[in-house]
């Protein structure tokens, strides 16, 4: 079974986290997997290619802030909001209510 790679917890620094969030496509991905438990990719691609989403999906991996979770045909996005907070106290909160 296919799967991606997800960074430890631990791994990414703030700038990395800042980085995948200073793109508005992926702080508004963040914005709405805050709002609901997961999402599935047709749901947060919008009229946008897949190319690119798969682009910001990648970015949001690898900064730790989103899991994917391959469940037969779909691709579930999961925002990683107890480790984000853990690693950086508040600073989810803070972005996300701006």
């Amino acid at each position: 079974m296919p799967s991606f790679d997800h960074s430890a917890p631990d791994a990414p620094d703030l700038m990395t986290v800042l980085r995948a969030l200073a793109d508005p496509i992926r702080l508004e991905v963040v914005q709405t997997l805050s709002r609901v438990e997961y999402a599935n990719c047709a749901a947060l691609l919008g009229d946008r290619p897949k190319s690119s989403m798969s682009h910001h999906f990648q970015v949001l991996r690898e900064a730790g802030l989103v899991r994917t979770e391959i469940q037969g045909v779909q691709h579930l996005n999961f925002l990683r909001r107890a480790e984000i907070d853990a690693r950086f106290p508040g600073l989810l909160a803070a972005i996300l209510q701006s």
